[in-house]
């Protein structure tokens, strides 16, 4: 049975279950690193950033911040590897820096388990097929991060994004976040070679050469 948004409320259920006593446990976690990001990289404390979830729709993604706002002489970000600090090279490789995207889960934005939510702008610059990847919540991981994750092409991701849209099951999420939970402690695919995060999706002609 779909909830009212058209999600499966097993689905609900299921990320309702594992969040609410995850944010219990790890809140001690999440106040630590909540200051140790303040006396390191100031205020605020966390990078908020508006995202396309399901079906499109927009809403403001909560995670650790992991840089600094250092800027050149015009005014300009410096690259993110300029700005990346250890504090948040330390909370990328282990993912930490996500947790506060639990809170999205317990409003309903967000899933524990479905395709990453990815930049407003890459909305017109996805086929037909590559946007199907919004039939479902995007999640805090997913199909594609335990395949690679920020290693893959572009394409090679929505792909695996669609698969996962068309084969979901309570049981593949739970796999999903077993493998992710060994991956993370393994720190695997956390960028892509040469950057210091995942290279922007300029499209399908760019990405497939």
């Amino acid at each position: 049975m779909p909830t009212s948004a058209g999600i499966p409320l097993s689905k609900r259920i299921f990320d309702l279950a594992l969040t609410i006593p995850g944010l219990i446990l790890l809140s001690p976690l999440m106040v630590l690193i909540a200051l140790l990001v303040w006396i390191t990289h100031g205020w605020p404390i966390f990078f908020t950033q508006v995202r396309p979830g399901y079906r499109g729709k927009l809403f403001r993604l909560y995670k650790f911040r992991t840089m600094k706002d250092i800027r050149d002489a015009e005014g300009n970000l410096l690259p993110d590897e300029q700005r990346l600090t250890p504090l948040g090279r330390f909370l990328r490789s282990t993912s930490l820096d996500e947790l506060p995207e639990l809170f999205n889960v317990l409003r309903g934005e967000m899933s524990l388990v479905g395709p990453r939510p990815l930049l407003v702008q890459y909305l017109g610059r996805y086929s037909p097929e590559q946007a199907r990847r919004h039939d479902v919540l995007p999640g805090i991981t997913g199909w594609a991060q335990i395949n690679g994750r920020n290693v893959l092409t572009w394409p090679d991701k929505f792909r695996l994004d669609v698969w996962y849209v068309d084969h979901w099951s309570l049981w593949l999420d739970i796999r999903i976040l077993a493998i992710t939970l060994w991956k993370v402690l393994r720190r695997e695919g956390i960028s892509q070679p040469g950057h210091a995060t995942a290279e922007e999706f300029m499209g399908n002609e760019s990405s497939d050469g």
